[in-house]
């Protein structure tokens, strides 16, 4: 899973890959307390709930997405707060512990941390410099229900 050095906030069990980085190891040098969480997400549903919010219409679009290194999972970096109440079932928010990422230090070129990479750069991110938290839980359930579709149309 995608792991940014943050804190566990409540999750289901499939988020048990997270783990709090208790040496504050820093990517790229000092760098200020992120101003985000992280939702994570299996691949599939990931890759679907991005078209969805990239078609949005009105809708605010996606922010920053990353992918750990063997694309098993997609994070979305979402407001900072978003951990304590999120619920979405299959998916994980971490908050941040005043450590970690601040998306000015990273360059799109460069994975964010060892074992991860951008999907979508914080500059290609359709213009939301976070992506927000009702309007990824639509698309995540619309998602599920697509593959779900998928699934029992074989």
């Amino acid at each position: 899973m995608v792991e940014l050095g943050m804190e566990t906030g409540t999750a289901p069990p499939a988020a048990a890959g997270h783990r709090a980085a208790a040496d504050g190891v820093r990517p790229h040098g000092p760098v200020a307390p992120p101003p985000c969480d992280l939702v994570t997400v299996p691949a599939r549903q990931g890759l679907e709930a991005v078209d969805i919010l990239r078609r949005g219409g009105d809708a605010p679009g996606v922010g920053p997405v990353l992918h750990d290194g063997t694309c098993d999972t997609l994070g979305f970096l979402v407001p900072p707060g978003t951990a304590d109440c999120w619920d979405v079932p299959g998916s994980a928010c971490t908050r941040t512990p005043g450590r970690g990422l601040r998306l000015a230090d990273v360059p799109s070129s460069a994975p964010p941390l060892p074992g991860s990479g951008w999907l979508l750069p914080p500059e290609d991110a359709a213009g939301a410099p976070l992506t927000d938290p009702a309007v990824l839980r639509a698309a995540l359930g619309e998602a599920a229900r697509l593959i779900e579709a998928a699934d029992n149309c074989r």
